[in-house]
């Protein structure tokens, strides 16, 4: 009895098999449907997979504080918190960190007191640079330019040294040191090809030495020391002093006794630098300037090219593993301008209607932060800034620079991950089954209805 009451509410009543017919027709529309379900199936489940995002533009809510982090890599002609490495003219790295160790600081740009010199310093020009340089086991040059503060104020000292020095060392007795001048505005070429870009620069030439090795360094020294007559004339005699008389008669062959005096030390590249390291600046707009600076030397702008590459250039903390492997599984649904200047070269050819060319980029910054709302909760998934640029070339009358202007704005874009419930999944996936499967048996029923009909109607016709 109580089966027969269960039996009443069976929503699936089943036909016996002795009554049912197979037919060729519902094989093939058996066979669609399967294959119908089945693609609707793998977009469903990819539909759920996938990330579903929202994007809102708010008021900056960070928590960063008041400073922006900056991290730069950038290849450069040219804190503790930027590194520098040398690199060839197709900027390939040739070494290690380039440390070019403490320049001492120059308080003494020539003599307190004034008096008449007469020139001591030998003039050299492109025709007798050479000469000199193979004649002289030392050769010491100021390379100056007339119109130089800096260099007007050392040339009493200097000639007044030369002139010391030549009193002491007799170039045609003792032939171990001379002290020469190049005037840079009269001898352009002969000071580019030594990569003069301040004045007064002083060199030290050592014979049979100036040769590219050392990972690119040329051997002669730069001096960085005092410029009074005093300190001069001490520099020059550390010079003289481990060269025997004979020496002007010899080519220097052993280099490995060479002192190294902590007011010179090795000269500059001919290619340029790469630069990384990151600084912190505020919150508001502002610039990073890379430039040359020194406070005891004048710089010839059109001899300093800013030209550079840009291998990253970006804001806020580097990510850590986790938030970058969510920022590659997130990277579609992002705008990717994080490094925007990533890849980016700024090349400028040397020469005079190139001349003092002033880089500027122009960086609008704008924080990006995604969350997500999982178990109910949001939580913060990653956290990035991402900017727009553009820059510009300017002509200016000053020393010329690489600047990035940045403007952080006081908004900020909010993308919120909408994860897909798993009931609504199944829903889905049950809809398309019985959808799907429904669709197919009122389309069979209308085909065998109707190949019924017409079978009818073709036997009515042969009665």
């Amino acid at each position: 009895m109580i089966s027969s009451k269960l039996k009443s509410v069976d929503f699936y009543r089943k036909i016996p098999r002795d009554l049912t017919e197979a037919s060729l027709s519902g094989a093939g529309l058996s066979i669609v449907a399967a294959l119908t379900m089945m693609f609707l199936f793998g977009m469903e489940l990819s539909s759920y997979l996938a990330v579903n995002t929202t994007t809102s533009v708010i008021v900056d809510r960070s928590s960063d504080g008041e400073f922006l982090r900056i991290d730069f890599n950038i290849r450069l002609n040219i804190t503790k918190t930027v590194r520098k490495y040398s690199i060839d003219r197709n900027l390939v790295p040739t070494g290690s960190e380039f440390h070019p160790g403490p320049i001492p600081t120059v308080s003494k740009h020539g003599d307190d007191i004034e008096e008449d010199h007469v020139d001591g310093s030998v003039s050299l020009s492109s025709r007798n640079f050479d000469s000199y340089s193979h004649q002289y086991p030392v050769l010491v040059v100021n390379f100056y330019a007339p119109w130089c503060y800096w260099s007007n104020r050392l040339k009493p000292s200097w000639e007044k040294t030369a002139q010391i020095i030549r009193e002491r060392y007799d170039p045609e007795m003792d032939g171990r040191i001379l002290l020469g001048k190049v005037d840079c505005t009269e001898e352009i070429d002969l000071c580019r090809r030594h990569h003069i870009q301040g004045y007064p620069s002083i060199r030290v030439f050592r014979k049979g030495s100036d040769i590219k090795e050392n990972q690119g360094h040329h051997d002669h020294e730069s001096y960085y020391g005092e410029r009074d007559t005093e300190s001069l004339v001490a520099a020059m005699e550390t010079y003289v002093a481990n060269i025997p008389k004979e020496a002007h008669v010899l080519a220097l062959e052993d280099k490995s006794n060479k002192t190294v005096d902590p007011a010179k030390r090795p000269a500059p590249m001919t290619s340029g630098c790469r630069i990384e390291g990151f600084v912190r600046v505020k919150r508001v707009p502002g610039s990073v300037v890379i430039s040359a600076r020194s406070g005891s030397h004048s710089f010839d702008p059109s001899q300093i090219n800013v030209s550079h590459y840009v291998n990253q250039f970006s804001f806020g903390k580097k990510l850590s593993p986790r938030m970058f492997h969510e920022f590659l599984r997130l990277t579609p649904y992002l705008r990717g301008y994080h490094d925007r200047l990533a890849g980016q070269s700024y090349i400028v050819k040397q020469g005079e209607v190139n001349a003092n060319v002033t880089i500027e980029h122009y960086l609008q910054v704008v924080k990006t932060e995604l969350v997500t709302l999982r178990s109910s909760k949001e939580l913060k998934v990653l956290e990035e800034y991402e900017y727009t640029a553009h820059s510009s070339l300017v002509h200016s009358f000053y020393v010329p620079v690489v600047k990035f202007h940045f403007e952080p704005s006081p908004m900020q874009v909010l993308v919120t991950e909408v994860p897909r419930s798993f009931s609504h999944f199944i829903t889905n996936v049950c809809a398309i089954i019985g959808g799907v499967f429904t669709v197919a048996g009122i389309l069979d029923s209308i085909f065998h209805n109707t190949l019924r009909m017409v079978k009818k109607v073709e036997l009515g016709k042969n009665i």
